[in-house]
């Protein structure tokens, strides 16, 4: 009889992985590398509109996103002194997992990141905002730096291709691509370690053009508050771009006002 028991059991839990095995093709890498975290999704995650708008006269579509899409730029990489605190969506960053950080891309986006000098690479989740370099494009967790040799280095040039959303690989074979429009952009223009500065920024920029609004947003670097102020309103990031270029803050960077 026990041994009939035992049988049962064993039958279940191998239909149980079986199940699984079906119903996770589209993430196989994490079995080729480390954990990509916890994911923290919502319902709420990626709603947009595609209507046109104009400002100052020029017509402006909502930036799009697509899997297959891909970028290219320096890497930085973040391990001990953040490790265990919150990121940008409410994690908790473990230098551990493969994850990232990036100024625009949706939280969730798995993107693989190669590195232009040794052509290593591996696939990361964003999970993170940053990094706040403006001539960078994403910060890497530390296991993710050590996999693609750049760890010593501190920075290397790099090439993003987004794999898909969600927590989801979806380049696959025969699987149409999906594509996310993303809004909510800003544009930094200044950070201080006394909120007094912060506020003195904000405050001379209040109302942009009439239609840009400066905020103070509270970060933790090395232990110690950095107060960085935003000017948000910018629905596309050919918006933001066509600001920056009007050369009214020297410095200035784009970044994305939301936790999608």
């Amino acid at each position: 009889m026990l041994s009939t028991i035992k049988y049962v059991v064993f039958f279940l839990i191998a239909l149980v992985f079986a199940g699984c095995g079906a119903s996770v093709s589209t993430l196989s890498y994490s079995m080729h590398q480390g954990s990509y975290g916890e994911i923290n999704d919502s319902p709420a995650v990626h709603r947009a509109t595609m209507r046109p708008y104009v400002v100052n006269g020029v017509r402006y579509y909502p930036t799009v996103v697509e899997v297959g899409t891909k970028y290219r730029g320096i890497a930085s990489w973040y391990g001990p002194n953040f490790h265990g605190k919150k990121t940008s969506n409410g994690e908790t960053y473990n230098m551990y997992d493969y994850t990232a950080a990036h100024k625009t891309l949706p939280m969730n986006t798995m993107v693989r990141v190669t590195n232009l000098n040794n052509g290593k690479s591996t696939v990361v989740r964003i999970n993170d905002r940053g990094p706040f370099v403006g001539n960078r494009i994403i910060d890497l967790s530390y296991s993710a730096a050590k996999k693609i040799g750049m760890v010593k280095t501190g920075t290397a040039p790099v090439e993003l291709e987004v794999l898909g959303f969600g927590g989801k690989v979806e380049n696959l074979p025969g699987v149409p691509k999906r594509s996310v429009v993303l809004s909510n952009f800003a544009v930094q223009i200044g950070s201080f370690r006394r909120y007094q500065g912060a506020k003195i920024t904000r405050n001379r920029n209040m109302l942009v053009q009439g239609r840009y609004k400066a905020v103070i947003k509270k970060f933790y670097v090395n232990g110690l508050p950095l107060y960085r102020v935003w000017l948000t309103g910018f629905r596309s990031e050919k918006e933001a771009r066509d600001f920056i270029a009007q050369g009214l803050y020297p410095g200035a960077f784009i970044i994305r006002n939301s936790n999608d």
